[in-house]
């Protein structure tokens, strides 16, 4: 579960007021790039919503949310929801959820309600509401005491600063209601909502080029060519173990590797949710090139070569 929500990135949190339309609101938000939705118990139609969703979309991952009593828990499990989240947190509910073994996300938004999860196992919770809590700036401020705690902030995120969350080590994902606002869902404007959803992806991936890695035969001309670069153009050189980078932008491989003419790497903020982008676009991927820093994935191969080029993705 946390595997998927950490390659999503982002999960639209949405009240569905009329459940027919449940099937084109995930589907627009697929459509854009992200398939999942949390259906908040803030209207009598969500237990319905979340049955359909879970009945006839079977590839979008679907929770509930704003659960605030253990009939509201046993409603959302009965339609099918796959995990559940809180606004704030409520032991009993916690508790229900674990003996029935779904995942819960409770809110919290202090120290002391973080140590009452961690008494109850939790180790990934809602931060709610984050502007309002202190932001980025709490979260920060989280990780020095509570090291092992992720969180999917939620409360006054969107487009202009939801990379500001994301780029914190201890997020995961974020929460946020302005991908599916009730206005364009009850004017079944579905086609913003899939424009939406497209942007904040592209937002949260953020691809760009970061280096183009080039093949010599042998260790000499890697350097020979690295000292021509910074000759003309001032990129000043850098000696690794398995190749020479002038600056960030040109890397002399000392021995051929993937691609014929070498490699172009291209970063991200999300190498996780950019792996999930890529595959549902038919993109396979290197598993034998993946490169790991403090348990976090930082490069992999994507297994195509284009104009004798190889491809990896690396964190920004």
């Amino acid at each position: 579960m946390l595997k998927k929500i950490k390659q999503i990135g982002i999960i639209p949190v949405a009240r569905i007021e009329n459940p027919a339309h449940s099937i084109p609101l995930v589907d627009a938000l697929s459509k854009g790039g992200i398939p999942c939705i949390e259906v908040t118990f803030r209207s009598s139609t969500a237990e319905e919503a979340i049955r359909r969703i879970s009945q006839e979309r079977h590839e979008v991952l679907v929770g509930a949310g704003t659960i605030l009593t253990i009939e509201q828990a046993k409603a959302a499990l009965r339609a099918g929801a796959k995990f559940l989240v809180t606004p704030g947190f409520n032991p009993k509910i916690v508790d229900f959820a674990q003996t029935e073994g779904i995942s819960i996300f409770p809110g919290v938004n202090s120290p002391t309600n973080i140590e009452a999860a961690l008494e109850k196992g939790l180790e990934v919770l809602k931060f709610f509401p984050a502007e309002q809590s202190g932001g980025c700036k709490m979260l920060k401020a989280f990780s020095g005491p509570y090291q092992k705690v992720k969180f999917i902030p939620t409360g006054g995120i969107n487009i202009n600063n939801l990379n500001d969350y994301l780029s914190l080590p201890n997020v995961i994902a974020c929460g946020g209601s302005w991908l599916v606002n009730s206005k364009l869902v009850n004017s079944e404007n579905f086609e913003e909502i899939e424009k939406l959803t497209s942007e904040a992806l592209t937002n949260m991936l953020d691809f760009s080029l970061s280096h183009i890695g080039i093949n010599t035969e042998n260790e000499e001309d890697a350097l020979k060519n690295a000292n021509k670069i910074f000759e003309l153009f001032g990129f000043p050189t850098k000696v690794g173990n398995s190749s020479i980078f002038n600056g960030k932008e040109f890397e002399w491989m000392k021995k051929p590797f993937l691609g014929e003419n070498g490699h172009i790497a291209i970063g991200t903020r999300n190498i996780e949710a950019a792996m999930a982008f890529l595959k549902r676009r038919g993109i396979t991927f290197k598993e034998e090139t993946r490169k790991e820093k403090n348990e976090e994935l930082v490069a992999i191969y994507l297994d195509i070569e284009l104009g004798g080029f190889a491809f990896h993705l690396v964190k920004k």
